[in-house]
């Protein structure tokens, strides 16, 4: 209540000293963030060796951490794997879908029908590879092996990742190696 007093009565000296002082502070804090990240630059070139110490010395704003992935949560690549794998098992089936209009427009089928009844001769002229190969018995196929992929891919990787939490136990995790530009 003071401040709002002396400021109205002041004409906003007060007000205008206060500004200056957190200016003040503001730039303060960022000389200091310079001040580490310089620090934080050099000391990267100090230990990344001479290429480092001459991206340090051009002025460029490169840095590297070396850190150690010691854990994979196994519910996050479960969740990863399972999504990644119904996109799989999209693609598939978008796939084998067009793949079997391009041989059926082609005439494909109708040039296997001709070819066995060529060779069988006569006694053949009931059968059609579509009987065997049609559209709904391969799409259904195939449905049955994506499902199938969904459920192991995402069994595999979810045991994947609970095999690497703990080997990282044991021997410590992998190390990488990140660099900011």
């Amino acid at each position: 209540m003071t401040d709002r007093t002396a400021d109205s009565t002041t004409g906003g000296v007060a007000m205008t000293e206060r500004n200056e002082t957190a200016t003040q502070r503001i730039t303060g804090s960022v000389a200091n963030a310079a001040k580490r990240t310089g620090s934080a630059v050099a000391s990267t070139a100090r230990t990344s060796g001479p290429a480092g110490a001459e991206r340090a010395a051009a002025g460029g704003s490169s840095r590297r951490a070396r850190l150690l992935l010691s854990r994979i949560d196994p519910w996050s690549v479960m969740k990863m794997a399972f999504l990644l794998s119904i996109a799989l098992s999209v693609v598939l089936i978008v796939a084998v879908f067009v793949i079997w209009s391009v041989l059926g427009a082609a005439g494909v089928w109708d040039a296997i029908n001709q070819a066995v009844q060529d060779v069988v001769g006569d006694s053949s002229a009931g059968w059609n590879v579509q009987d065997y190969l049609g559209l709904a018995r391969v799409m259904g196929f195939t449905m049955v092996v994506s499902v199938v992929n969904i459920v192991l891919m995402t069994a595999v990787a979810t045991l994947a990742a609970f095999l690497y939490n703990m080997a990282a136990a044991l021997l410590g995790g992998v190390e990488v190696e990140l660099t900011e530009n």
